[in-house]
C-alpha cells in the first residue's frame, strides 16, 4: 500500500504538477481525475486507437467550449458525438455573447426581459434563436441547393465551411471540425434551435432529407475498421449512449473515461457507471476505464491541461 501524501500548492505550480499531486494525495474524485488524465494520455499515444469525444450542449455555453475547440483544432480527438444544442451554442457565440448570470435570478423577470437562464449563464433572445434564424436560414438554403440528401456529419462540415470568413470563426468547434475533417455526429439533430431552423426551411423544401442513416453507416465503418477505440464521455444522454452503443459491435471500448454528476440508483443511462457498460459488451472487461464524479467545467480543463 502507498501512503497518502499531502498536497502542496506553491506559486507557479503547473496544472500537470497539481494533477500529479492529486493522485498522490488520494482524496476521492481528485485521484480519479489523475487516473482519467493518464488514460486520456494513453489514448492519445496509442496510434491504433480511434478516439471518440461525447458531450452535451450545456458546457458549450461555458468557457469549456474553448477546451473542446482546442482538442479539435489540435486533432486530439477523431470524432465527436453530441447534441443539437452544442451546435446552437457554438454557432450563436460566433455572432453574439452569452453572459455571467446567477442561479438565484428571478426567472419570471428574466422572461419579461427576454433573457434565458442556463444555470448561472444568461442567454438573451437576440444571442440565441433570433441570431441563429438570421444567420442559418441563408446557409441552410445554400446547402440545400448544393446537396439535399445529407447526414449530420456532412451538414456540419458544410456549415463550418460557410462560416469560415466570420470574424470569430476560429473560436468555433464547428469551424475546426470542417477545417480538420473531424466528423461530428448529432443523432438528435431536431432537438434544438439548429434543428428547428432546418424544420422551418423544410416546410417549403420537403425534398431536403437529413439522412441519419448516412451517419450510422459512417459510425459502422469506424468501429469495424479500427483495431482499438477509446472515448472521453462528458455527461450522459444520447451522446454517451450513441458512443457506447456503436462500440459494442467491436466487443467494446478499449479506453473509456466518463465524467458525470448523475446518480446511479435510478437506473438511468446518465447515472450508469462504466462498469455497468461492461455487462452490455460496450466496454471491454480489460479496458482502461474510470468514472469521475463531478462538474466537467472543473474536471475537463484540469485533465486536458495535464496532457501538456
Amino acid at each position: 500500500m502507498e501512503p497518502i501524501k499531502d498536497l502542496r500548492v506553491k506559486p507557479g505550480i503547473s496544472a500537470k504538477e497539481l494533477v500529479d499531486q492529486m493522485f498522490l494525495g488520494g482524496g476521492f474524485s481528485s485521484k480519479n481525475i489523475r487516473i482519467g488524465a493518464e488514460i486520456l494520455k494513453n489514448m492519445a499515444d496509442d496510434k491504433d486507437c480511434f478516439t471518440f469525444l461525447s458531450f452535451p450542449a450545456c458546457i458549450i455555453a461555458t468557457g469549456v467550449r474553448g477546451i473542446i475547440k482546442d482538442l479539435v483544432k489540435e486533432k486530439k480527438v477523431d470524432a465527436i458525438i453530441t447534441t443539437c444544442g452544442m451546435l446552437d451554442h457554438d454557432l450563436a457565440r460566433i455572432w453574439k455573447d452569452y453572459y455571467h448570470g446567477s442561479w438565484d435570478a428571478d426567472d419570471n423577470q428574466l422572461r419579461k426581459d427576454g433573457i434565458n437562464r442556463l444555470g448561472n449563464i444568461f442567454v438573451p433572445d437576440e444571442s440565441y434563436g433570433i441570431v441563429l434564424e438570421k444567420k442559418l436560414q441563408p446557409i441552410i438554403e445554400a446547402i440545400y441547393h448544393k446537396k439535399n440528401n445529407i447526414g449530420t456529419k456532412e451538414l456540419i462540415w458544410l456549415i463550418g465551411e460557410a462560416i469560415q470568413n466570420e470574424e470569430k470563426a476560429e473560436e468555433s468547434i464547428v469551424y475546426w471540425a470542417w477545417k480538420n475533417k473531424i466528423p461530428i455526429f448529432v443523432p438528435g439533430i431536431s432537438d434544438g434551435s439548429v434543428g428547428f431552423q432546418i424544420f422551418m426551411f423544410w416546410q417549403d423544401h420537403t425534398d431536403l432529407n437529413i439522412n441519419l442513416m448516412k451517419d450510422e453507416r459512417d459510425l459502422c465503418d469506424i468501429v469495424y475498421t479500427h483495431k482499438k477505440t477509446g472515448a472521453l464521455m462528458v455527461g450522459g444522454g444520447i451522446s454517451k449512449h450513441h458512443t457506447i452503443w456503436w462500440n459494442q459491435f467491436k466487443e467494446g471500448l478499449d479506453y473509456a473515461i466518463y465524467i458525470t454528476t448523475a446518480t446511479e440508483y435510478d437506473g438511468s443511462l446518465s447515472g450508469a457507471r462504466l462498469k455497468e457498460a461492461v455487462s452490455w459488451g460496450k466496454v471491454k472487461p480489460q479496458a482502461k476505464r474510470i468514472t469521475i464524479e463531478g462538474d466537467a467545467t472543473v474536471i475537463l480543463p484540469l485533465m486536458v491541461a495535464a496532457l501538456s
